[in-house]
């Protein structure tokens, strides 16, 4: 499924063709996805304008002229293009990717200007909502989350009292989306090695007895962030499902130190240790285990 790194660069691929434009009108294909679309769906969206395109942890939000909000989420193999006509790739506009099947083309916007969005889904994972904007923050698929780990709030502070007196181990700490909104098992994984914890240690140990950081603590909250923003530069990881808004790889995967890495060699210089693999609560994770402790 795609992660933050993905849904944010899929994010600004978007916003130059849907923001501030009017969809004038929506076609969709099917009576639902991974759920049904909302009553009357292509109606309350046809003829409104996108005022902004943004992110909460791995959705995408629209906030439409009507005073709605169009929550869309790609599921495992959802994608969204950008057909331009004829017109030449420029920057900020982007080709439809003719290799996927259109037979799962589900939806399609089509924008004032000629220009048409299409969103793609062969397994059907990925969903589409309408709620009023004023309801969003209290919506059950928003009330409850965390702190986006990009942002200011995720703090080695924050961290460490989230942490305080839990019994789980960190890959399961960090995976829920209470704590941290749209961290995955890529980039738990990666942040692991980065800052030299095994996702095996107790939570626990990411605070003191008081519940202040803890040095292990002050090395993971940095570790998130840079290897978040490096998947970022990186136009996301590509494994078998996900693209950029034109059709292009992300790169990302050619920089994983351990994610599905199991039997090769710790890139860490001097480390030299082996890539293992175990579970937690049903994800594999892949870590070092002599430079992860």
């Amino acid at each position: 499924m795609p992660e933050l790194p993905e849904v944010e660069t899929v994010r600004r691929g978007l916003a130059p063709a849907l923001v501030g434009r009017r969809i004038a009108r929506v076609e969709v294909r099917r009576p639902d996805l991974r759920f049904p679309f909302p009553e009357n769906f292509a109606e309350r969206v046809s003829g409104k304008t996108v005022n902004a395109l943004e992110r909460r942890a791995k959705y995408l939000i629209a906030a439409l002229s009507s005073g709605d909000d169009l929550i869309m989420h790609l599921g495992m193999t959802g994608r969204f293009t950008i057909v331009t006509g004829n017109e030449a790739h420029v920057p900020g506009q982007y080709v439809y990717d003719a290799q996927s099947d259109p037979r799962h083309d589900h939806v399609e916007m089509r924008l004032a200007g000629g220009s048409r969005v299409i969103y793609n889904d062969p397994r059907r994972f990925g969903f589409m909502l309408l709620i009023p904007a004023v309801e969003r923050e209290f919506h059950p698929l928003f009330d409850g989350l965390g702190v986006e780990p990009l942002g200011s709030d995720l703090t080695p502070e924050y961290l460490a009292r989230r942490a305080h007196a839990k019994k789980v181990n960190l890959k399961t700490l960090l995976m829920d989306q209470r704590i941290i909104a749209g961290l995955g098992n890529i980039y738990v994984s990666e942040a692991l090695h980065r800052a030299g914890l095994s996702p095996n240690r107790v939570a626990s140990s990411l605070s003191d007895a008081a519940g202040r950081p803890t040095e292990r603590a002050r090395r993971l909250v940095p570790a998130i962030k840079d290897v978040l923003a490096a998947a970022l530069a990186a136009g996301g990881s590509t494994l078998r499902d996900y693209r950029q808004a034109d059709g292009g790889s992300g790169s990302f995967q050619n920089e994983f130190a351990v994610y599905d890495r199991e039997g090769n060699l710790c890139p860490r210089p001097g480390c030299g240790g082996q890539i293992k693999r175990v579970v937690h609560t049903g994800r594999a994770t892949n870590f070092c285990g002599r430079c992860q402790r």
